[in-house]
């Protein structure tokens, strides 16, 4: 592992990356937003190639408004009109995403610096990422310790473990938000992945992408990823669901149980012959299918970063789960310890 500058922040802060490696696989992240900023993977001929969008600078990520590797939290993914209860208490939060918040606020985690510890154990060579989220951060309750560690083994896995404590009630659904593109820098478009999805049922949306509370099955709809399907053979066909989405940007409920590492999702590029497969402790997957990208900005390697130039798969408790009983709590008191495991399996 090795840590070099990666440039100054207007206020001054100094960015580090740390590139962390097994001799296969090469990871890339830094200080701020614990971005990843690159990911290299060999393909079936043993070639290496970046499988995750983003930029060669700093200045790229300044701003980041698709969320490129980030971090997000508090509170990952969308909370109706920034409202929620708990305990009696009635908060508002900052509002970011029309009248709703999403991912954090204003500035959420992926637009902090964090403080990195270096890990280099017999299995593992990774980084640890931590801060302290004050009491009123984007208007949450309570001042929050957090860490998020990325871990490289020996087998080519990524591990990501998330960890916070909380000195007063309030809500955390951290997750990662990569944008992988299996074909490596020179592939337009994701379009022709495989994915498979663990889950019979998803959260359908309203016409600003909040969830109606309902858990719909899968089976017999556009959604219903339980067998291996091109992401854009089914882009092609009309669905309501679809067209509010622009695309797939939807949480699907997963079908291990919460808290136990089980397989989530499989991603598969057929021409590099990669693939990733996702596990996690979380109860669902937000499959993004990247349609907002809007080519307006070049990625590393001069790639137009267009739609579908890459596909998210953040592993998460639902989207606005404090406005729903029945999706599982994002609650977290003092004394409790919020925990989160996710690992990419990457095999060629």
């Amino acid at each position: 592992m090795s840590r070099r500058s990666f440039g100054t922040l207007p206020d001054g802060s100094a960015i580090d990356l740390y590139v962390i490696t097994n001799g296969s696989v090469e990871m890339s992240a830094m200080t701020y937003g614990g971005i990843i900023v690159s990911l290299r993977v060999p393909d079936r001929e043993g070639r290496p190639g970046d499988v995750v969008l983003g930029h060669e600078t700093l200045e790229g990520y300044l701003p980041n408004p698709p969320y490129l590797g980030a971090i997000v939290g508090r509170s990952a993914n969308r909370i109706a009109h920034g409202r929620f209860l708990l305990d009696g208490n009635s908060y508002q939060l900052a509002t970011n995403d029309g009248p709703h918040h999403l991912h954090g606020g204003n500035r959420g985690f992926d637009q902090h610096v964090w403080t990195a510890l270096p890990i280099n154990d017999a299995d593992d060579v990774g980084v640890r990422f931590s801060r302290i989220s004050p009491a009123g951060e984007e208007h949450y309750p309570g001042t929050l310790q957090v860490s998020v560690t990325y871990l490289v083994s020996s087998t080519n896995m990524i591990r990501i473990r998330y960890e916070a404590a909380a000195d007063a009630p309030t809500i955390v659904n951290l997750s990662q938000h990569s944008y992988f593109n299996l074909g490596g820098e020179s592939s337009p478009d994701v379009l022709e992945h495989q994915l498979t999805i663990h889950g019979d049922g998803y959260t359908p949306v309203d016409s600003s992408l909040i969830p109606t509370g309902e858990i719909a099955p899968v089976a017999g709809t556009r959604f219903d990823f339980r067998k291996a399907a091109a992401i854009g053979e089914r882009l092609s066909h009309p669905d309501e669901q679809l067209r509010r989405g622009r695309g797939y940007d939807h949480n699907f409920v997963l079908d291990g149980s919460r808290g136990t590492l089980a397989p989530a999702a499989e991603l598969l590029d057929p021409s590099s012959g990669r693939s990733l497969v996702v596990a996690t402790t979380e109860p669902g997957l937000q499959f993004y299918s990247g349609q907002l990208l809007d080519g307006r900005v070049s990625g590393a390697y001069g790639r137009v970063l267009g739609p579908y130039a890459g596909v998210c798969l953040e592993t998460q408790h639902f989207p606005d789960a404090p406005n729903n009983p029945a999706f599982p709590s994002t609650a977290l008191r003092p004394g409790g310890i919020y925990r989160s495991t996710t690992t990419w399996q990457f095999k060629s």
